[in-house]
Parts: C-alpha cells; structure tokens; sequence
C-alpha cells in the first residue's frame, strides 16, 4: 500500500467506506428520511403541549381556535388529542422502519466488509501472515468489524437524531423569539469546540486500544494453539503473566481514552444549565411582562430540555465514533494491502503432463539475503525426483516458487514450458496435489479432510484415496469410520494419521503433480514402505517432487538434487550419488549407520 493510500485510509476511513459501498446508498438515504420523519414527529407533542396550555388559558382565542375554527375548549382538546394519537403512530411506525433499515444497514456493510476483507487476506501472499500473527489478522476481522457495526448501528443514527434535534427546536425557537433562540443556542458552539478538542484527543488513544487489541488477540490466539507446549514445559503460571501482562496494557490504554470520553460530559453538564437557566429566567420574565403567551413559553421550556439534554449522550457517540473510526482505518489498511503474487491469466492444456523446469532462479524472503542462488533444475513429466540437503539449504524455498507461494526475485519456474506467474490458480495449483510439513486438518469429518481439495468425489473414491496413503485400515478400525470427527487441526489424531490423511487428499485430486514435503517423516517405518509403494503407483500417473530428510523415502527417485546453501551439489540417483562418495553419501551413511559424518 502506498504512502498516500495509507493517508487518506486513516484521515478520511469513513469517506472511503461510503465510496466503496455505493450500492448501499439507497438504504442509507431512506434510513435518513425514516429518521427524520420519526424526529418531527418527535417534536410535535411538546407543541401539543404548548397548544394545549393555550386553549387552557385563552379558549375561544387561542391559536388551535384560529386554526381549527372551533371555539369549545372542549372539543379543541379533543382534537389535540387526535393530532397526538396520529403523531405517536406516525412515530412508533417511522421509529420501527428506522431502526430496521438503520441496523440492517449496519449488518450488510458489516457482513460485506468481513467476507471482502478475508477474501483479500487469502490472497495476500505468503509472507505476509508469516510476517504477523494470525491474532492480529483475527482482531481486524472480527474486533474491528464488529466496532464498525456498533458505529453504524448505533453512532451514525445519534449524531443524525442530534443534529435533527437541534435544527427542529431551533426552527420552533426561531419562530418564537429570536433573544430566546440565541440563549438557548449559547450553549452549542461551547459543546462543538469541546467535541472537536476531544476528538482530536480521543483519536491517537483509540487508534492505540485497537493496536492493544491486536496485540492481547494475538498473545491469546499463539497460546491456545501452543497448548501443548505450554503444559509439557509447566509454563502455565508464566504465560497467564504474561497475558495478564498483555490484557493490563489493553485495560490502561483503554481506561486512558475513557477517562478523557468521560471528561466531556461535566462540560456539557454545564452548558446545558446555562442554556436552560436563560430560557426559564428570560422567557418567564417575557411572559409576565406579556411579551410572549403562556403556552408558547411551556413549548420553550420543554423545547429547551429537549435541544440540549441529547448533548450528554455526545460523549458516548463521540467514543463509538472514535473506535468505529479507528477500526475502519485498519480494515481498510488491510484491503490496502498489495496482492503481490496474484493470479496470471493462461491456462495450461489439458491434460496437464507436469513437466517443471526452474531457471537461473534467485529468491529470498521479504528483504532478507537470498536463499536460492541462480539455481538450475528440470523434473521431466512423469518422474520422481527428490530435493535433498541439509537444514537451511532452501528445499522448502524451493517448493514455495513451484507452489508460486513466493515468485522468484530473478528467473523463472515453468510448468509445462509456461511461467507459473502466466497461469492462473486453476491451472497451476488445481493441478499440484500438496503435503506440506506441517500438516493442516479442519474441524469435520476424515472424509471431508481427505475430500477437500475434491468436495464432488464420492465415497468410494475418498476410500481409494485413502488406501493409497496406506491410512485405511485405520480409519476402518475406528468406530464411525471416515465418518469420524477430528477437532481443530486434527488434534485428535497422531502426527503420522494427519500426515497420512494429507496425502490421500492430495492423491483425490489425481494432479499432474504430486509435491510432498517432508510427508513421511511421522510415521513409522512400516507405514513408510506402505506409502512408498503408493508414491510408486501414483508417480506412474504424475510428476513427483520430494522434500525429504529421511533419504530412504527418496532412494528410487528417478533423480536427486543435493542443495547446500541455495545451490545445486550433486545430482544423480540414489546409486550414482553414494558411488560418488559426496555430501549425499556422507548423509546416507549417517541415517543408515554405516559411518559418521
């Protein structure tokens, strides 16, 4: 996101949100004009009031009798009373139809913005969650978007009540006594400068609660998933200081912008008892000299509680205002945020042979040095071949090009001869079937793990899948079989289950290309020979590309590729490799006993 982007996110975020959701327009207007139906009619029963007091003391004279032609005091409180029944349906129907387009508003734009903002967080790429925390990202799609909602909800319809508050009395004031209006009014350029002094107060405090915010998501979210880690270590009493520590920050930060939100309303406190003491003082030296009526001077009095009364609760908006401010601005910093690696527009023709071909390729992370160094390497279609080498060398860098998680700084990666920046996902990632080292499970079912990448495939092809990923068996044995449900993650199941269960996802979707991560290294020797014979099977129906420490898993690979250090080493197959008495053979020799590195 550029600097200037960024800018005008955080000084006008409410501007871009009306901009980017013109389609709610509508709605709002309507919302508006509901709003201010329901604020007239509002008004109209302290005037009631007022022309009640009138007939009271006036009778034939009084203004309803000029109005209506009727002179029985009777029959003109009557009438009164019909104006009031209408007004008070008028207002219950318009407060109703208010409040519905109002938070039905407030829920659209809400739902709108989370989905639109997740959507565009999975196409960011890769560095970027690997850069922050997935609390921090978590924060901004739940917290941040529910105080939008609040503001929408409830912030955005007050300030319109207030403003239609003071515009109605002032009319009614305007109408009756000038002197009156402007005493009655002193109080609000007073309440308008202190709104604008706090506002730029509260502004850097809110902006730094949402951070905080952030920060005590993020603490909470690594720790729930780091469970595990915490008890087998009896760091339990340290990790609840150290979120106490986290929450604490939070609790001050935000007790520091409460404070200074609270702090307006004593001033407002006070404006308004000036303001009211003028309106009984002077109108009521204005009646009793005559120089205004009785019933006029009950609607001004009651007018006045009801213009500056609402001006407590200015307080409050002002403090929805500002968080609601101050989470539109990170939401939309994060719809800001640059896809760096997005899709290409060619597709590849079927059927896929998965032929991949990396040239001269220099890649790193972020602004780091490079991992990968001019590096040459050619997987012909159908065969398997194995990346190799010690820790640090760039394996998994390299399956991320090849996944285009990351895109090369100089060079290219092709599947069948086209640039992987050229294709779009379907047909560079519909065509690779993954197992990462970290093996990802979702909450539901064995079946709709393995179905994942393939929800259309029927049960009989999620078996076969599953038997060749030699996990089965084990499934079976279980009680509800592929029915069975795992928790998040897959907690419930072995390091070597959740490996098993990724790659018979990754075998349903028959790819051109099979890449595998380190997927054999939680299970058992056994279970790998099993998998092996698998791998075998598949590999005659696709390309295989192998990241492995565990070198018996590659040894019938059709080529190895030894990378030290971002470079190319040795290649060759397994034989070729230990008869050339390098890097490989000395590892070889390590994991099978027969010497020391």
């Amino acid at each position: 996101m550029s600097a200037v982007s960024e800018a005008a996110v955080v000084r006008r975020p409410l501007a871009a949100l009306w901009e980017r959701y013109r389609r709610y327009r509508g709605r709002f207007v309507l919302a508006i004009v509901m709003s201010t139906v329901n604020k007239v009619a509002d008004v109209v029963p302290e005037l009631l009031i007022g022309a009640a007091v009138d007939v009271v003391v006036r009778g034939s004279g009084s203004f309803v009798a000029d109005l209506l032609g009727v002179e029985s005091r009777y029959a003109q409180l009557a009438w009164l009373a019909a104006i009031n029944l209408a007004v008070w349906v008028i207002e219950s129907a318009s407060e109703y139809v208010a409040a519905v387009l109002w938070r039905g508003l407030a829920q659209g734009i809400e739902h709108d913005l989370r989905v639109e903002a997740y959507d565009h967080a999975q196409h960011l790429h890769l560095g970027w969650h690997e850069s922050r925390t997935a609390g921090a990202t978590l924060a901004t799609l739940n917290d941040d978007v529910n105080q939008l909602e609040r503001m929408l909800d409830i912030g955005i319809p007050a300030i319109l009540q207030t403003a239609l508050n003071v515009l109605l009395v002032g009319i009614v004031f305007a109408v009756a006594s000038w002197q009156l209006l402007l005493y009655a009014f002193l109080p609000i350029p007073v309440i308008i400068a202190g709104s604008l002094v706090f506002q730029r107060r509260l502004e850097p405090l809110y902006d730094d609660v949402r951070e905080k915010v952030s920060d005590l998501s993020g603490a909470l979210s690594a720790n729930l998933a780091g469970i595990a880690t915490i008890k087998s270590f009896t760091a339990e009493e340290r990790e609840r200081d150290r979120i106490e520590e986290v929450s604490s920050a939070y609790r001050d930060t935000n007790l520091r912008a409460i404070r200074s939100s609270a702090a307006f309303v004593p001033l407002v406190r006070m404006a308004i008892l000036a303001g009211f003491t003028c309106t009984l003082l002077l109108g009521g030296w204005a009646t009793l000299d005559g120089d205004l009526e009785l019933g006029l001077y009950s609607v001004l009095v009651f007018m006045t509680q009801r213009l500056l009364w609402p001006m407590t609760d200015v307080a409050e908006v002002l403090d929805l205002y500002q968080r609601g401010r101050a989470s539109t601005a990170r939401i939309l910093a994060l719809l800001a945020e640059p896809v760096t690696v997005p899709a290409g527009t060619r597709a590849l023709a079927r059927p896929v042979r998965g032929r991949v071909e990396l040239r001269s390729v220099r890649a790193g992370y972020a602004d780091g040095p490079d991992v990968l160094h001019d590096l040459d390497l050619v997987v012909p279609a159908g065969e398997t071949h194995a990346i190799v080498g010690p820790t640090g060398a760039g394996k998994s860098s390299l399956l991320r090009l090849v996944l285009r998680f990351d895109d090369p700084r100089s060079g290219a990666v092709l599947l069948d001869g086209t640039d992987v920046r050229d294709l779009d996902w379907d047909s560079l990632r519909g065509s690779v079937g993954y197992v990462a080292q970290d093996v990802y499970l979702f909450s539901g079912t064995i079946a709709d793990n393995i179905a994942y990448g393939r929800p259309d495939a029927s049960r009989e092809q999620v078996v076969a899948a599953a038997e060749g990923a030699a996990v089965s068996s084990y499934v079976e044995s279980l009680e509800d079989g592929y029915d069975t449900w795992v928790g998040e993650r897959g907690v419930t199941l072995s390091g070597g289950q959740r490996q098993r269960i990724a790659l018979a996802r990754a075998l349903l979707r028959e790819p051109a290309l099979l890449v595998l991560d380190e997927a054999t290294s939680a299970v058992d020797n056994e279970t790998e020979a099993a998998i092996q014979r698998s791998l075998r099977v598949a590999g005659e129906r696709c390309t295989t590309l192998v990241v492995a420490h565990r070198l018996s898993t590659v040894r019938h690979a059709h080529r190895i590729w030894v990378l030290d250090d971002g470079r190319v080493s040795e290649a060759g197959t397994h034989d070729e490799l230990v008869a050339l008495g390098g890097a490989y053979a000395a590892l070889w020799s390590v994991q099978t006993g027969e010497g020391v590195a």
